[in-house]
């Protein structure tokens, strides 16, 4: 058993050092999706500059500047800053950041990737740009409210494989729970916006920017139950769905600037991953009720 989770560990260590640590910190940088929050693609501004809206239940949160600018971006931090953020969702002075930043995902990264992620951000060119502050309701622009938030729905740790499993499906469940964070979209979530676990990947009626996210359980009724993982990858390399479709507005724009990129192995490992997952019932779009015929 423990020899199945050293496999795994080995294979996650071998994926990094096959690679120098430049390519490999870009290689994170596109899996984790940094640039499709963090540049206002929609009012064309540059790359990582931040000032994307992002609207939810709660208000709307501006993506940051993350440029190494030295006035307006993060061109002072130090690599404990940067781990620290991703590890802890704390920033610099020891302030907690909103869960719109994913960092109970980004927690689970390896420290490895961590390092290659935060010396490829380094080296991209710094933009001055003062960060929008976010429009929020009244009851959550106090920070201090995401404590509570913590102490109720993250916790803080490095993803560990699942003994049980080989090597291959413990990479897809990297690559979905931390690398490219699957469920922060495709989860429901309760009142107080935290992920309800129980429901992993079943989707919302609350997603990004008001959005319906999609069943990506492999529920034959409501999810993706009758795709085989060939599918699954193919929609992860293209966007095109089995029955000829093709994904639209935020997956799109994913698909596109991330989830493309990964090596067809990463894309085989989260598709294998994914259609292992216990699959949920969660009708998502309601049916139109039938007229009657007046017969």
């Amino acid at each position: 058993m423990f020899g199945v989770a050293v496999t795994a560990l080995s294979a996650t260590a071998a994926f990094a050092a096959e690679r120098p640590d430049a390519a490999h910190g870009e290689y994170l940088f596109r899996a984790t999706g940094c640039a499709n929050c963090h540049t206002d693609r929609p009012n064309k501004g540059a790359p990582l500059a931040g000032g994307r809206r992002l609207e939810t239940k709660f208000g709307i949160f501006y993506a940051p500047n993350i440029t190494p600018d030295l006035e307006t971006g993060i061109g002072r931090w130090t690599e404990a800053d940067f781990t620290r953020a991703m590890r802890h969702g704390l920033d610099p002075q020891g302030r907690n950041y909103y869960p719109s930043f994913p960092y109970p995902a980004y927690t689970r990264l390896s420290d490895e990737d961590l390092k290659a992620l935060w010396s490829y951000l380094r080296a991209q060119p710094p933009v001055k740009q003062t960060s929008r502050e976010h429009e929020l309701r009244w009851f959550v622009r106090n920070r201090e409210a995401v404590s509570v938030w913590k102490n109720m729905n993250f916790r803080t740790g490095m993803f560990k494989p699942d003994p049980l499993k080989d090597a291959e499906w413990n990479r897809g469940a990297y690559l979905v729970q931390a690398a490219t964070h699957c469920g922060e979209c495709h989860t429901p979530r309760g009142v107080f916006g935290g992920l309800q676990h129980d429901r992993e990947l079943a989707g919302s009626r609350d997603g990004p920017e008001g959005g319906v996210v999609p069943n990506i359980t492999p529920d034959k009724k409501t999810g993706i139950g009758r795709w085989g993982v060939s599918d699954l990858v193919e929609y992860l390399s293209s966007g095109m769905t089995p029955d000829g479709d093709f994904a639209g507005d935020l997956m799109a724009e994913m698909i596109e600037h991330s989830l493309k990129y990964l090596t067809k192995d990463d894309r085989r490992a989260v598709a294998i991953y994914i259609l292992s997952r216990a699959p949920v019932e969660n009708r998502l779009v309601r049916e139109k009720k039938k007229k009657p015929s007046g017969d």
